[in-house]
């Protein structure tokens, strides 16, 4: 579903010393790539899916499987939190609803397009419930409205969202 930025990470460098599993992970993935912590020029993103504990754990145990490999955002609450939308080769880490890291992702594809335009195989690749565009479209449809809520606003169909792909680097 949504995800949430919780933290940045530059050169491995927590701005926020908040997870050690994610410094860990982080040098653990350097290593593997043959990369310094100490002079990589890589940087990231830490954060977990949906806005709650159930969901963000659901979610990042559909990433480890392969199931998810797609995420679905509103374009508004980029905007809102003045935050760059996500690029092909970004990297992230994504995490529990607890902040203990549990993979790192490379951004593949991004689109952006009205919610009302998000078509059946882009769904799939979400991988939620029983990856159908209905499935999709009503727990979407439940989550941006309760995310919003705080804002004062309510969703409608013909908003922005931000439809990201990705693949697994390490875990």
């Amino acid at each position: 579903m949504v995800k949430f930025i919780c933290d940045k990470y530059i050169a491995g460098k927590m701005m926020n010393n908040k997870s050690n599993s994610i410094d860990i992970l982080w040098r653990n993935y350097l290593n593997s790539i043959g990369e310094d912590e100490n002079t990589t020029k890589l940087i990231y993103d830490s954060w977990s899916f949906g806005d709650n504990e159930e969901l963000a754990n659901e979610l990042v145990e559909l990433v480890l499987d392969g199931e998810k490999t797609a995420t679905t955002s509103l374009h508004y609450l980029y905007q809102v939190e003045n935050e760059s939308l996500p690029k092909d080769g970004k990297l992230g880490i994504v995490t529990d609803f607890e902040g203990n890291a549990k993979c790192i992702i490379e951004t593949k594809n991004v689109n952006v397009l009205p919610f009302s335009k998000v078509d059946a195989g882009f769904v799939y690749k979400e991988g939620e419930g029983d990856k159908s565009l209905e499935y999709w479209r009503e727990e979407h449809i439940k989550f941006f409205n309760r995310v919003l809520e705080g804002l004062d606003m309510k969703f409608s169909e013909d908003m922005l969202v931000v439809c990201e792909e990705f693949e697994v680097l390490y875990k």
